[in-house]
Parts: structure tokens; C-alpha cells; sequence
């Protein structure tokens, strides 16, 4: 379990491999995810898995949803379907938490903020596939809840890389800060 006086938390948000698909690098988006999840570890900062997830026949998706399509063909992120799970390079250890979503933020239908407040977290240290998914919708919802943010650039990635810098030049700034891997493991040995 993790430290109970801790202040932040790094999350690992959609990191399956069905994501990894979309990914136009994902060794080098691997790597430094693998590098911040060890610095974190190191630091003793709790490493919290988020991934996207639902029972079979998808009982929690309506139709209506325009998600619903594209997750529903071929059983996507069921239990049974292997590309819903976490991406072997950075497989989680049995002391990290993992939690399930529903939608696009990592707070929808999940437990994620009563395991934060048992955490004590005060700020989120932020990666995840897509930017312009996963990362918007939590970091919007996490600035809601009062979180400081941290958001790794380069342990973030979209399909669309236009995309993906104007999230991180133009909207992630209003509510988090934004830098590199090696910068932010960079104030854990500082």
C-alpha cells in the first residue's frame, strides 16, 4: 500500500495495449513512462494505474455515446479481450493501485478520487494516452477537484500530434504545470 502521509501521486492513464496502437512512438513513450514510474518508486510516490474498462456487453456504455461504437467492436476493453491490458513495459507491481474507468476522464464511474483522498494526494503527476482524451478530461476534472498538476510531455501522446502540442502549449497550462520526464524526475533528486 502506499505511504500514508503522501503528497503526490503519479498516474498512469490508459497505458493498454489497444491504446499503444495509436501511438506513433511508443518506445520512446514507454521509456518514459518506465523512467518516471522507477523515479517514482524511488521517491516513494505512489504509482496509481488507470485504464479504460467495461463488463461484458457493456451494461455502463448507452448507445447514444459516440464512444460506444468505437469500444464496443470486437469486445474492447472487456476482461476477456487482451489488448485492455496494461502495456507489459510498464507493468504494475502488486503495491500499486488500479483503477477502472468508463469515459474519457479518469474520475468517471471509478473510485479514483476516494483513493486519492485515502492517499492524502495533493498533487498528480499526469501520464497517459491520448492527450487530447484521457489527460484533457482528467486534468479538467482533477483542476475542478483541487489537485495541483504536473503533466510529463513527453509521457503523454495522441494520434494526432497537432493536437497533442496544442494541448500542451495552449489548454494543459491553465490548469497544470507541463514538463519533461527528465525535468520533473530532476526535482525528486534535488
Amino acid at each position: 500500500m502506499a505511504t500514508i502521509n503522501s503528497k503526490k501521486v503519479l498516474l498512469v492513464m490508459d497505458i493498454q495495449r489497444e491504446m499503444m496502437k495509436h501511438v506513433s512512438d511508443p518506445a520512446t513513450l514507454l521509456g518514459n513512462i518506465s523512467a518516471a514510474i522507477a523515479g517514482a518508486r524511488a521517491a516513494d510516490i505512489p504509482v496509481v494505474y488507470v485504464v479504460l474498462g467495461f463488463r461484458a456487453g457493456y451494461p455502463e456504455m448507452s448507445m447514444a455515446n459516440k464512444m460506444a461504437g468505437l469500444t464496443q467492436s470486437g469486445g474492447m476493453f472487456t476482461p476477456q479481450h487482451v489488448d485492455a491490458a496494461i502495456h507489459e513495459a510498464v507493468t504494475p507491481q502488486p503495491s500499486d493501485v488500479i483503477v477502472t474507468k468508463k469515459r474519457y476522464s479518469a474520475f468517471a464511474g471509478s473510485d479514483l478520487e476516494m483513493v486519492l483522498r485515502a492517499m492524502r494526494a495533493e498533487e498528480l503527476i499526469i501520464t497517459g494516452i491520448s492527450t487530447s482524451g484521457v489527460v484533457l478530461s482528467t486534468v479538467r476534472e482533477a483542476g475542478d477537484k483541487d489537485f495541483a498538476q504536473i503533466v510529463l510531455s513527453d509521457g503523454c501522446a495522441d494520434g494526432d500530434e497537432e493536437v497533442h502540442q496544442i494541448l500542451l502549449t495552449k489548454i494543459l497550462p491553465k490548469q497544470a504545470n507541463i514538463v519533461t520526464t527528465k525535468e520533473w524526475l530532476s526535482t525528486l533528486t534535488a
